[in-house]
């Protein structure tokens, strides 16, 4: 939000400029509150809060932060929690429940229906990360033998409540999912046809238990706006929407790169996350690499006798090594993003390393070519022997290390994947640790046989 607009929201709070305020208040758009409420203080935020609309202030509610919302819910009576709390949906009820600590939560179901509060709690009964804890129960329901015409009323009756109303799903007295019918094909029949002669009984569900980063796929995949959930009995239960699957991806594209960058997982934000924990999750694997490295440099004690020969060697330790380490880096990154967008399957493992194989080759080609050039023409190759041979040294190994790194970028995620391991743990700081430990007994091995060392 510009520093303007909030600036004069301010002004007019501390003015109480309260006609004033309201109208520009309406004006905001619900996802700009959170960046607004972070400028207030607490006393300012409830006064803004508390003037705006019924139906806009459950939408901003629901935008805000696990921190911010419970601001508010202290500074609420408990008519004006009951109010808030009415207004939302359930699995966004759910959410708040689980973000809150004991004390408010206490307040928050003592401020719930009872029928609601049974439907939490059966909520609240599913495994995290499936499909069931990020589903809500609001949709609008109709039985195959209703008219249209029937349809529109109970969609006027009940849709202010619901989720969504563009998709209404078919169930039969058991409950059991017949099929769906949208809002198009329902405003384009005439009143008196009957629900079954338009429904799309070809319908794509998923299990209460599927988790849910392979509902939020799906959403992709068929560009859903939303998915029914169903159980065992392949009964309706709720369904996922959009918004629900849009966070689920963004949660775990988060959760990926973090692996990826060797850290374990946070679910708060940057500068919501205190300086001990973020230490806390990233010196673990820092010291696994660390101490990983100790394998390299007994490597590089052992061909001590080598380096102390030719001490020119030691100049190409580390493009060697960061060429190792960007070539695996190159080829996970692709990799580890095939696997989540399943464009790559576990069976096309034989296919991704010889597709790598090559790639690495004409990649270490162009990159033994370069580096030979270079060592023959900056340590006079014409006139030096063992100029000639360290550029042939340092070429060959640089095409194995490509090789070599393009291929375990490959496989070692893939390898994850079968181990049901996220793939991303496979990403770049473990694959150039592996990576190193290798161009290094390639590069002296190579160089004693070379150079009769």
């Amino acid at each position: 939000m510009e520093e303007t607009i909030i600036e004069k929201i301010q002004e007019l709070v501390k003015s109480r400029r309260i006609a004033q305020l309201r109208e520009l208040l309406e004006s905001i758009n619900s996802a700009d509150f959170p960046s607004l409420f972070e400028e207030l203080d607490d006393e300012d935020m409830v006064v803004i809060f508390r003037l705006l609309p019924k139906d806009k202030a459950s939408d901003v509610f629901v935008e805000l932060d696990p921190d911010l919302q419970e601001k508010l819910i202290n500074n609420f009576t408990d008519k004006e929690l009951k109010v808030v709390v009415d207004d939302l949906f359930m699995d966004d009820t759910v959410d708040l429940i689980e973000e809150m600590p004991s004390s408010v939560v206490k307040r928050i179901l003592k401020n719930i229906k009872p029928s609601d509060r049974k439907i939490i709690n059966e909520l609240l009964k599913f495994p995290e990360d499936s499909a069931g804890s990020i589903m809500t129960t609001e949709m609008v329901e109709l039985k195959e033998n209703m008219t249209v015409d029937k349809a529109f009323q109970i969609i006027k009756d009940t849709g202010i409540d619901k989720e969504t109303i563009y998709i209404c799903y078919v169930v039969d007295n058991s409950r059991k999912l017949i099929g769906t019918v949208a809002i198009k094909d329902l405003l384009i029949s005439e009143r008196d046809v009957l629900i079954k002669d338009i429904l799309e009984d070809n319908v794509i569900s998923v299990l209460t238990t599927e988790d849910q980063e392979a509902v939020a796929k799906m959403f992709d995949k068929y560009n859903f706006m939303a998915m029914p959930v169903v159980d065992k009995e392949d009964r309706l239960v709720g369904i996922v929407t959009i918004d629900d699957a849009i966070d689920v991806m963004q949660d775990e594209n988060t959760e990926d790169f973090e692996k990826m960058a060797a850290m374990t997982p946070t679910e708060d934000t940057y500068f919501k996350t205190s300086v001990f924990k973020h230490a806390k999750n990233r010196i673990v694997w820092l010291l696994f690499l660390m101490l990983s490295s100790t394998f390299t440099g007994l490597l590089l004690e052992k061909f001590q006798a080598a380096i102390s020969a030719v001490p020119l060697l030691v100049a190409f330790i580390p493009t060697i090594m960061d060429t190792g380490g960007n070539c695996g880096s190159q080829s996970s990154t692709l990799i580890i993003r095939g696997l989540a967008l399943d464009e790559i399957k576990l069976s096309d493992l034989f296919k991704a390393v010889w597709k790598e194989i090559r790639v690495s080759f004409l990649i270490g080609a162009v990159l033994a070519i370069v580096t030979g050039l270079r060592i023959f023409l900056q340590y006079d190759g014409i006139h030096n022997d063992q100029s000639i041979k360290i550029a042939f040294v340092v070429g060959v190994t640089l095409m194995a290390t490509a090789m070599i790194a393009e291929v375990m970028g490959c496989v070692l995620p893939m390898f994850a994947k079968k181990l049901k391991l996220d793939p991303a743990i496979m990403a770049s700081p473990l694959i150039t640790t592996v990576v190193d430990l290798c161009s290094m007994l390639v590069f002296f091995s190579i160089a004693t046989a070379v150079m009769g060392l």
